[in-house]
């Protein structure tokens, strides 16, 4: 493994390192970033309002039952029959991730936002806020290291899984790991494992991070002036 990572011809070209971890994180961050625009409105609405919060929960958890290969295989014919180029190659793979990601975004966020005292919530109703600037003045922010954590779960699960796109065409490290197994190369097969292992921790400590700044106390002190209700 370590001598197929340092050759340098595995660092070069089409089919080298930099392209594959570019078409990783392309794919990865392409479904997230639908499923974010999708989830986290519903999550944040249903976390205020309290409407539909069954129906949206058992829609997400029937999401996580969906077997991600099964997912892109079934898309793969409808899609490919609309684009006979990429319809087969990447736009499963795509449609499967964001399905993957939207239940933890989409819980995440709705459990964040109910979470929010509701004595507060209250209070600002009491001095004249609207609706939309509860939300978004005083039970955002206060969710937002629960929401994090959604995306977290989301990114890293993504970034694991976007590999099985491999064996319908798609590109990304999961190239590595089909070619590898192939061509019975082992050092292809576990290279390919460290580095989506690497990205996938790597996106977990960002993160971890992000989550750690959010519930500073600093931080959190400075939420709680900015969302006390003023005369």
């Amino acid at each position: 493994m370590i001598d197929w990572l340092l050759d340098p011809v595995h660092w070069s070209g089409s089919d080298g390192i930099p392209i594959r971890l570019f078409e990783q994180v392309a794919i990865s961050g392409a479904s997230l970033l639908i499923a974010a625009l999708v989830a986290l409105p519903v999550g944040l609405w249903i976390g205020h309002t309290g409407r539909a919060a069954n129906l949206a929960i058992n829609i997400a958890n029937i999401g996580r039952a969906i077997p991600s290969l099964a997912a892109i295989g079934i898309i793969a014919p409808i899609t490919q029959a609309f684009d006979p180029e990429l319809g087969f190659k990447v736009y499963p793979t795509l449609f499967a991730m964001v399905i993957l990601a939207i239940p933890p975004i989409l819980v995440n966020a709705y459990a964040g936002v109910s979470g929010v005292d509701r004595e507060l919530v209250e209070a600002a109703r009491g001095m004249g806020f609207r609706e939309r600037q509860i939300l978004a003045r005083i039970e955002a922010p206060i969710a937002l290291p629960v929401i994090a954590g959604g995306l977290r779960s989301a990114t890293v699960q993504v970034i694991a899984t976007a590999t099985l796109g491999a064996l319908f065409g798609f590109g990304g490290l999961g190239r590595y790991l089909v070619d590898g197994v192939a061509q019975n190369d082992d050092g292809q097969i576990f290279g390919g494992v460290f580095l989506v292992a690497a990205l996938a921790l790597l996106a977990e400590g960002g993160f971890a991070l992000l989550q750690r700044v959010l519930t500073s106390p600093g931080l959190r002190l400075a939420q709680s002036s900015a969302e006390t209700p003023s005369a």
